[in-house]
């Protein structure tokens, strides 16, 4: 990824609000409150909000990104909330997770480039042990619709940012399918996702 993909990312996150608030996406909260704690990753983590909720219930959290303002602002909500999680500045390739070392990863909203996001599934699928869990929301490729009618919902702007159903179960082939779905929903999440959007929701247990 280039500096400027990573310049953006600083830019975002480093004003005082939070770019898509402090609480958890609601899907990852709904998930997750139906399991038992372990240990847990989340890719393109951001501000922290979603990490630092799954501390709080006692998951032992692992967390990256690109932006080191990003991660300045997760350590920061982290400690307000009273808990600690490992947070690494980096592309995927070059950070240090060991295979099978996971119970659970959540990709919630993490586009990746088009041309790396495939590949990036793959390599989070080595770290992820027998019987896991991969939760995921993002943006469908249908997204590109409503995004063109509202400003104010976010997400790419890029159609193979996006994902499709057909990805998923192409990126992810070893899974029982819990939940796979494309559906409209309806998101209120600090400045940058508000209104309608389509998004591809999956819960899958690595065979």
């Amino acid at each position: 990824m280039n500096d400027t993909w990573t310049e953006r990312w600083n830019d975002r996150y480093s004003t005082d609000e939070f770019a898509y608030g402090e609480q958890p996406n609601n899907y990852l909260k709904e998930q997750l409150e139906k399991l038992n704690t372990g240990t847990i990753l989340f890719p393109a983590e951001g501000e922290g909000r979603n990490a630092i909720f799954a501390a709080k219930l006692g998951w032992k959290v692992s967390a990256f990104d690109i932006s080191s303002e990003g991660k300045n602002k997760a350590l920061r909500l982290a400690e307000a909330n009273k808990v600690t999680i490992d947070y690494q500045v980096g592309e995927l390739q070059t950070l240090n997770y060991t295979p099978e070392q996971f119970d659970a990863i959540a990709l919630i909203y993490a586009h990746f480039p088009g041309d790396i996001k495939s590949s990036y599934h793959k390599i989070l699928n080595t770290f992820l042990r027998k019987g896991g869990l991969i939760i995921f929301e993002a943006f469908s490729k249908k997204h590109i619709e409503y995004n063109s009618k509202n400003e104010k919902i976010g997400g790419p702007k890029e159609l193979d940012m996006l994902f499709s159903i057909e990805e998923i179960q192409s990126d992810f082939p070893d899974y029982e399918i819990i939940e796979l779905v494309e559906k409209e929903i309806e998101l209120n999440e600090g400045l940058f996702h508000n209104g309608k959007g389509s998004v591809i929701r999956f819960v899958g247990r690595k065979k």
